[in-house]
């Protein structure tokens, strides 16, 4: 590897381990590795290598909630949605946050089953202080002899034109996040796998903090057990809204990978994006086997090398790769790693503003376990396509959702085109696809089907 990488990360403090981790990666890219995984390689996964959730999940085991930990990965900014902190502390449902729920979710965890159930958070150098901060409202919270949170790594960025290091006035923007797959180098260069592991932690479920529908189900630990699973991870059937999301597939083996988007070649796109050829798609929640994940890295000397995701990017006007992972795809590291289908209210995530204005709605209800459930008769939420023009950023959206949200709960489709403000007592039924030539506002009434909006009064 180029030197002037392994003395950056040196001054910049990092591990021997996370430089090795680089290093690996750096000479992949040097040799014009892109990561990309073709349609010669993989098939759609098959029958032996999926497990059905509804065949599972009434053998739970509770006890197996003292041996298991939930890890929250909470490193996002939600930049996306014009959030400058960390996305966690967005309100989602009434007055709560994702930190709100999450906790609560926890707390009342331990209360009901007599477990001291773990939490942890895996932040990044932007969420950590105000995480921290935000939890000093949950004192018991933290009652627990492991900290509540731990960091995750970073890795310089790397010019595309000649393969060195990136340097910009701004320090911070020479460090690029090397994806959630750092999971695996970050609780290994800290001690904390050793301490989870001397702690008779067996199980860890990992999951996005922006994923409200992750909730601890000990019968998927239990199957786990049962049958010497090391690592598990829930997929969903794929809807035209996931087909440009990552997938599930298997190689030649018959071992299971995850491919995804950057790792397809350009032209096979269109079978990538088949959802009735590659039918599921990775949640993020993952069930990993500690010890097996202890075995794997001792028998790797210390380096848990994934697929690598080359992620191309322009800062400050010049073009750069980020070298990043994924941690779903340690899938293809395991032997006997499974896939259990889950329904779709075990993924409720908020990427965009149309997945925060879902959970808003009566389409989701907080249960008294603080766990985020789609309306009792629903299968799954309605398909929202919001204007980008006006409904991009949280403030748009609570610009033009000030009472909240319509009533979704009879609604399977809504789409908005041009700028539309919902007062109160709105219902959306049906399909609805509202279609606006100017600013309008609407209230006091039933939406259904197609209409155009701004040509005469709406409601009352």
């Amino acid at each position: 590897m180029n030197s002037s990488y392994s003395r950056l990360m040196k001054a910049e403090g990092l591990n021997t381990q996370v430089i090795r981790t680089f290093t690996a990666y750096y000479d992949k890219l040097v040799k014009g590795d892109k990561g990309l995984i073709s349609k010669q390689q993989i098939h759609p996964p098959t029958t032996d290598n999926l497990i059905d959730y509804d065949q599972i999940k009434s053998n739970t085991k509770p006890q197996l909630l003292k041996h298991t930990v939930a890890i929250k990965l909470n490193g996002g900014l939600g930049t996306s949605m014009g959030l400058m902190k960390a996305k966690s502390l967005l309100p989602v449902k009434g007055n709560m946050t994702f930190l709100d729920i999450i906790s609560r979710q926890i707390l009342t965890l331990r209360s009901s089953s007599g477990y001291d159930v773990l939490l942890l958070f895996m932040n990044s150098f932007s969420t950590e202080a105000d995480t921290l901060n935000y939890l000093t409202k949950y004192p018991d919270l933290g009652k627990q002899d492991i900290p509540l949170t731990f960091m995750q790594n970073k890795f310089p960025r790397i010019r595309q034109d000649n393969l060195q290091p990136f340097e910009a006035k701004d320090k911070e923007q020479r460090w690029n996040p090397p994806g959630h797959g750092d999971l695996y180098t970050a609780i290994t260069t800290n001690g904390l796998l050793e301490k989870l592991i001397a702690a008779d932690y067996r199980y860890a479920f990992v999951s996005n903090a922006d994923n409200l529908g992750a909730s601890l189900d000990t019968s998927i630990p239990a199957y786990m057990e049962e049958h010497s699973v090391p690592f598990l991870m829930e997929v969903c059937n794929r809807t035209a809204m996931d087909k440009k999301g990552g997938h599930l597939c298997e190689d030649l083996s018959g071992q299971l990978l995850l491919r995804e988007v950057a790792q397809c070649p350009a032209d096979e796109i269109d079978q990538f994006q088949d959802i009735d050829y590659y039918k599921y798609f990775n949640t993020n929640n993952l069930w990993i086997d500690l010890k097996a994940l202890e075995w794997q890295l001792i028998s790797s000397e210390g380096l848990m090398l994934l697929p690598l995701i080359v992620n191309p990017k322009t800062v400050d006007g010049t073009a750069v790769y980020q070298l990043e992972t994924a941690m779903g795809s340690a899938i293809s590291i395991f032997s006997n790693a499974k896939a259990v289908v889950v329904p779709r209210e075990r993924f409720a995530p908020v990427k965009k503003t149309n997945d925060l204005l879902a959970i808003w709605s009566d389409a989701y209800d907080l249960n008294d376990q603080y766990q985020i459930t789609l309306k009792r008769g629903l299968d799954k939420p309605p398909t929202i396509e919001l204007d980008d023009a006006y409904y991009t950023t949280v403030d748009a959206l609570q610009a033009r959702f000030p009472q909240g949200a319509p009533s979704l709960s009879g609604c399977k489709e809504l789409k908005i085109k041009g700028d539309v403000t919902f007062l109160e007592d709105v219902i959306c039924e049906g399909k609805v696809n509202l279609n606006a030539s100017s600013a309008v506002s609407v209230r006091n009434c039933l939406l259904t089907g197609e209409m155009k909006l701004g040509e005469k009064p709406t409601g009352d």
